[in-house]
């Protein structure tokens, strides 16, 4: 008898393989993968080589997939997308991040599936109206992103929220607002990985890891900060929502706490069991207008569905990141 299938969009990427790997260990249906695995030199097909996937093609293939596997098919989980908020093709990011999406939408709800996918915390734009996850329409369509990538994301929310009051909506479906997500599979990502990662190096090193210096009297240098979640939670949220009760909208997936970037540099340090060696430098002046000093997702209405598991704290996550994959030879999940 065939069994259910997972399908993981951008399955092979950061969050999307820690997915697969949640997914993997659960058991009860085979995962398959939707992604380009690109250079094999940049190491994202590492990201899946300790996984028993029963599937990996690209999304050129996707809507074959979808018709060959039709009966099988009990969830789609759509990480897929250009999550640069960098990227210069609005064009080229709002036919992968929302014309797709819109497409799986439809796709799951004309068949009664589940439908799991990635907004971002980058829709609320510079958070000063707070980071509240309401997600009825006025309230989403109150949201300023700031760049293309986050209005794609807000766009497809609406999407989901137009199309979900109209009764035109997968079996169970919801969109994950992630905030700022670190841990392992992330070093195919360069410029945009964590800043564990990007610190990590010089940390190693024993060298001084720089951190942008305030530019507002309220805040002390290093003081900015931001909900940082470890992948591992934020890929059980992801595989738990899969076949949770009652679900449909739009959450936050943060721990709910914010800390600074001091806090992190330092936990960073005290992981690799070193003297702290912290200097300041400039905001640049390109992105000081709109940088951000404070993200914290709101969680109780994630909470309120039903998901009561802890996250990691931030010692504890970079502990864990630093202690069994950044220190080691083997950095994968």
């Amino acid at each position: 008898m065939s069994r259910d299938v997972i399908l993981v969009t951008g399955g092979a990427g950061f969050i999307g393989s820690n997915i697969v790997a949640e997914l993997c260990a659960r058991g009860g249906a085979d995962i398959a993968v939707c992604d380009w695995l690109e250079g094999a030199e940049t190491g994202k097909w590492r990201n899946l080589a300790k996984h028993d996937i029963a599937d990996l093609f690209a999304p050129e293939g996707l809507a074959d997939w979808l018709r060959r596997h039709e009966d099988r098919v009990r969830a789609i989980v759509h990480m897929g997308a250009i999550s640069s908020t960098t990227e210069p093709d609005a064009d080229l990011i709002l036919s992968t991040n929302f014309s797709l999406s819109r497409t799986l939408w439809d796709w799951t709800a004309a068949r009664g599936r589940r439908f799991v996918y990635a907004s971002s915390a980058a829709t609320y734009g510079d958070g000063d109206a707070g980071f509240n996850d309401d997600d009825d329409y006025a309230s989403l369509k109150a949201l300023r992103p700031l760049n293309a990538y986050g209005w794609s994301k807000a766009l497809f929310d609406l999407y989901a929220r137009r199309e979900a009051d109209r009764g035109h909506a997968p079996a169970g479906w919801a969109g994950l607002k992630f905030f700022n997500v670190y841990g392992p599979n992330e070093g195919h990502k360069g410029s945009m990985k964590s800043v564990v990662a990007q610190i990590w190096p010089k940390v190693a090193a024993g060298e001084t890891v720089s951190l942008f210096r305030s530019h507002r009297p309220d805040y002390a240098d290093g003081g900015q900060s931001r909900d940082f979640v470890h992948v591992r939670d934020a890929a059980a949220v992801a595989a738990w929502l899969v076949d949770a009760p009652a679900v449909g909208g739009v959450y936050n997936l943060g721990t709910g706490q914010a800390r600074s970037f001091l806090d992190l540099a330092r936990a960073t340090f005290a992981a690799a069991g070193r003297p702290e060696q912290i200097a300041y430098v400039d905001t640049p002046e390109i992105l000081r207008d709109k940088y951000q000093y404070f993200t914290q997702a709101r969680m109780e209405r994630l909470r309120a569905l039903g998901y009561n598991q802890p996250f990691l704290s931030l010692e504890e996550g970079v502990s864990d990141y630093v202690g069994r994959y950044l220190s080691t030879p083997d950095a994968y999940r």
